[in-house]
């Protein structure tokens, strides 16, 4: 899973997997949720992400990680 923060379109995009996106269904406004061939969830995009979530803090609960990245 990866967090990908656009500071120029304030938007914020959640992979979920490496699998390709063939159909996304705007869920709420600025909301869109990117699905694969199977109907999976892959992805979602959230615009204007600074005003809907936190975006300064990151908290993980009783995920079994294995590998932890931190890009800046």
């Amino acid at each position: 899973m990866k967090f990908n923060y656009y500071p120029d379109t304030d938007s914020l995009y959640i992979d979920l997997t490496e699998r390709k996106s063939v159909e996304s269904i705007e869920i709420s406004p600025g909301v869109v949720v990117d699905y694969d061939e199977n109907g999976n969830i892959v992805g979602i995009d959230i615009d204007k992400a600074s005003k809907k979530v936190n975006i300064s803090k990151l908290e993980t609960h009783s995920l079994p990680l294995d590998n932890i990245s931190m890009i800046a």
